[in-house]
């Protein structure tokens, strides 16, 4: 349009602007109150969604204002084209951070369930998030009218010599997609590696896995290590395990007797301790005759492998209080220690000396002696 803006257009400009802000306000408000009654079910996929829709619902009225504003006023053909699309540029960019947050939460979510704890593999997350981002910027790019296919194929040459110059980085982002998608370790086991180190693991990001030992300090280690070295994982396939403890009596005891009460203690720490298995079979096996002591195995279930300290605290205090409390004796290892009296020990080096002045005293009257013997 040729013609000059006037009052009635500046109006109807205001007035859409200004609709479109009430509309936000107005959305934002709903969503909110949406936002506190999803948070109250158990399902966590509407509280993302309600989170996606505060995001993108206000900018989109308030992008929706503007265009209205825009088609109100007596714009040329260039600047209203120009408009639009500085419009559109502005709502695909909300849109994508929102998608790029909303997936990235939603992974998370979903390695959280799986897991059980609070870390989260987020290599994935980040993998995600860069895709997500790619995509949005590839759209941007093609709204303001740039061809895209030469910025491809430069990326995939760029890309080769990227690849060459971080081997390293590369090494460990893929070792840590080999990890996580085949389950061999997600957040929340507990691991021990055959070099040492051993705790719970708390995230698996693009260059290494992060591991909380029990003291709390955090062992890293770089995921190709992870990947190529022996492991134990204690949480799977199940996170019960069961520990031995050791244990001896005298020879003067009733075996009976001892199996007995000692499977009542074992009873009752798994019932009574938190970390016991209540459903754990109590097993107590003799196996040595000892110099001593007739010594046996106590086998007991723990929920998780951080349990099995304080099971096996309780369970030692409760079995020597009971065997004291029937008359079990646990043998202590005797040694016999033979004292030589100092005269004793000076004999024999006195026998030594004379025998040596008998050979000087026979050497001198006969000549050479033979040695003796």
């Amino acid at each position: 349009m040729n013609r000059a803006v006037t009052l009635h257009d500046l109006i109807l400009a205001g007035a859409a602007l200004a609709a479109g802000i009430v509309a936000a306000v107005l959305l934002r408000v709903v969503l909110r109150w949406l936002g506190k009654h999803a948070l109250k079910t158990r399902w966590s996929g509407d509280d993302i969604l309600v989170d996606a829709l505060r995001a993108v619902v206000p900018w989109a009225a308030v992008t929706g204002g503007l265009a209205a504003a825009a088609a109100a006023l007596p714009l040329t053909e260039a600047v209203g084209r120009t408009v639009n699309r500085t419009l559109t540029v502005l709502l695909i960019l909300v849109v994508t951070l929102t998608a790029a947050r909303v997936i990235t939460r939603g992974v998370r979510s979903f390695a959280q369930s799986r897991s059980g704890v609070a870390g989260s593999a987020t290599i994935f997350a980040n993998i995600t998030r860069i895709i997500v981002l790619a995509m949005g910027f590839l759209v941007v790019l093609q709204t303001l009218g740039i061809s895209i296919a030469p910025l491809l194929t430069a990326l995939g040459v760029g890309g080769l010599a990227v690849a060459l110059a971080l081997q390293d980085t590369l090494a460990n982002l893929f070792a840590g997609v080999h990890i996580l998608a085949s389950k061999t370790v997600q957040p929340g086991d507990y691991i021990r590696l055959s070099s040492g180190e051993e705790g719970y693991v708390v995230d698996v990001n693009w260059r290494n896995t992060v591991v909380r030992q029990l003291s709390n300090n955090l062992v890293i280690i770089p995921n190709t290590q992870l990947a190529g070295t022996n492991m134990t994982n204690f949480t799977r396939p199940e996170q019960k395990l069961t520990i031995l403890v050791q244990v001896g009596v005298g020879y003067d005891s009733d075996l009976e007797h001892v199996e007995r009460v000692t499977t009542e203690v074992v009873e009752s720490v798994m019932k009574d301790i938190d970390g016991g298995d209540p459903d754990h079979e109590p097993a107590v096996r003799f196996h040595t005759f000892g110099d001593s002591r007739i010594s046996f195995t106590v086998i007991l279930g723990v929920g998780e492998f951080s349990d099995q300290y304080r099971i096996k605290h309780e369970f030692i205090k409760r079995l020597h209080q009971r065997y004291r409390a029937e008359g079990i004796r646990i043998p202590s290892p005797a040694r016999t220690v033979a004292l030589q009296k100092p005269d004793e020990i000076a004999i024999p080096h006195q026998r030594d000396l004379s025998d040596q002045r008998d050979l000087s005293d026979r050497r001198d009257m006969s000549g050479p002696v033979p040695p003796v013997p």
